[in-house]
């Protein structure tokens, strides 16, 4: 057998740079079955938009997944584990790992916090954030691109949306760290203990906040949340508040300060791009899906089988765990023309699944689209001739879910 082909998709090295296995992968098999790790594996943009619609046959609840893939008996003997979470509260079911009917409610509830009059609102305090962070650095003609913006660009948004200090950036990226860590599968004991207790704390601040805001509304996503009604649903109680709060911070900020990194990475290695977006910045809203399509920051999602079904010829029997890989689906040759080409004027970029697809489809990614406009905006009119810095390495942490630049050194000119 080919060794390409005889390797395991969630191998680190695999994760760090996973297109070429894609492509050798779906030209053999779109659905196949990863031994390594006992999950069947979905490449094919068609069968994936399938698949997501399919509600019936695939089911979005892996919650166990999120407890380091351990089974309900495991985590009910786990006690230290229980300990833990004894001092906050439960972790339940509401956008990212619910089905319908539960899933309607949550999705109603939120959408009201996530509406594009809302979204457009804070485009101006966007573009404040954006160009205080590009003043930092606009006269050194260089930067360290992810902890200089891409970090605290997306986490700031977001922290004043949630009535955080914007100032302890450092304290909501650990959180976010610790979310992202319980959703990469490659956890070690102690770091599964240190997670529990970072979400414990986050669950503690966002209390207090939530609180506040119940009391007296701001304008702000918070009171949003946890004031929404509509229709005569239940409003949201205070697990299932956090819960999506918790969710919105790794949607919030992580998976965009990836498609930032890889933007600007992927600008600074086709300056001919870049220079299109500069001379023309009506083009900028599609170049910003272009980069969502080949970064796609979200690089799939599992579903459980509900039960016994097929998907491109492969029958998955019940309880299967499935991976729809949004990252695969995005270079699929048959949707996309030369996938692995960075193209601002692509006609179709906006078809991509960076953001996943049908009803549980990103319900921030208005607000991520909106940050990364208004950031491709400023660096067009604020930075000229970008480029990597020679001789720089640059790091994919490996993680089964999220996908996205740990550094990114760059030089540049100041316009």
């Amino acid at each position: 057998m080919n060794e390409a082909v005889s390797k395991s998709l969630f191998q680190p090295d695999i994760l760090v740079d996973p297109f070429e296995f894609y492509e050798e992968k779906r030209a053999k098999s779109p659905v196949f079955f990863d031994e390594a790790s006992g999950t069947y594996i979905v490449l094919d943009y068609d069968l994936i938009s399938e698949a997501v619609g399919r509600l019936d046959d695939f089911s979005n609840n892996f919650n166990a997944l999120l407890s380091g893939g351990k089974s309900e008996e495991e985590l009910e003997n786990d006690k230290e584990v229980q300990e833990i979470q004894a001092k906050g509260w439960p972790q339940v079911n509401t956008l990212l790992t619910a089905d319908q009917p539960v899933h309607t409610r949550f999705r109603k509830l939120v959408n009201l916090a996530f509406s594009m009059p809302k979204v457009n609102k804070l485009e101006d305090s966007m573009r404040e954030m954006s160009n205080e962070l590009i003043d930092n650095f606009i006269d050194k003609g260089e930067c360290e691109f992810v902890s200089e913006y891409a970090i605290p660009m997306p986490v700031r948004t977001i922290a004043v949306q949630l009535g955080l200090d914007v100032a302890d950036a450092h304290t909501i990226k650990r959180w976010t760290n610790a979310f992202v860590d319980r959703l990469s599968g490659m956890m070690t004991r102690e770091r599964q203990l240190e997670t529990e207790r970072e979400v414990v704390e986050y669950q503690h601040a966002l209390k207090a906040n939530m609180d506040e805001r119940r009391k007296e509304a701001k304008q702000d996503i918070l009171s949003d949340l946890v004031n929404a009604q509509v229709d005569g649903e239940r409003p949201l109680d205070d697990a299932e508040s956090l819960s999506i709060v918790q969710q919105l911070m790794v949607a919030g900020n992580e998976t965009t300060t990836a498609a930032l990194g890889e933007g600007m990475r992927l600008f600074a290695t086709n300056p001919d791009q870049y220079k299109m977006i500069q001379d023309d910045p009506s083009l900028i809203p599609n170049a910003v899906e272009e980069v969502l399509r080949m970064s796609s920051g979200s690089s799939g999602i599992w579903r459980v089988m509900h039960r016994d079904a097929e998907l491109g010829g492969v029958m998955l029997p019940k309880g299967a765990m499935v991976m729809m890989r949004y990252h695969a689906a995005n270079r699929d040759p048959k949707q996309f023309e030369n996938p692995n080409e960075f193209h601002v004027d692509r006609k179709n970029a906006r078809t991509h699944l960076a953001f996943g697809k049908g009803i549980h489809m990103c319900v921030g990614n208005m607000l991520s689209r909106k940050e990364m406009t208004v950031s491709f905006q400023q660096f067009a009119k604020r930075m000229d001739n970008i480029r990597i810095q020679e001789g720089a390495k640059l790091n994919y942490p490996p993680n089964m879910m999220l996908r996205g630049l740990a550094n990114l050194p760059i030089l540049f000119d100041k316009k």
